[in-house]
């Protein structure tokens, strides 16, 4: 499992940057980590259930909070609380980043959605 060694909130750039013990070094926008949040709201119960969340361009980040020793909890200014990141989960949104960003702006295009509120 990756394991961070440093995770730092910027509120003023509305980021989050995490390195991890294997040497990668992710920079998440709040955004990203709003419409990608691991939470039922966002992901669903089930698969097809995924939800494209629009209006986020401008969210920031409130807090981050300890979860035991294996994650993070993200509390964002629109007070979307509810995901639970892991250090896997992180990792792989960090490698994933730039498909995940397309994916995202691709589904707003389609639905009709901006990143604007």
């Amino acid at each position: 499992m990756p394991t961070p060694t440093e995770i730092r909130l910027k509120r003023a750039e509305k980021r989050l940057e995490v390195d991890f013990a294997d040497g990668y070094r992710f920079v998440f926008p709040a955004e990203l980590l709003r419409v990608e949040s691991p939470s039922a709201e966002v992901q669903g119960h089930g698969p097809g259930e995924r939800r494209t969340i629009a209006g986020r361009r401008h969210i920031g980040i409130l807090s981050v909070e300890p979860v035991g020793n294996y994650a993070v909890r993200l509390i964002f200014d629109d007070l979307h609380d509810t995901g639970i990141y892991s250090w896997e989960y992180l990792h792989r949104l960090g490698r994933e980043q730039p498909q995940r960003w397309q994916a995202y702006l691709d589904a707003l295009a389609a639905q009709g959605l901006s990143r604007d509120p």
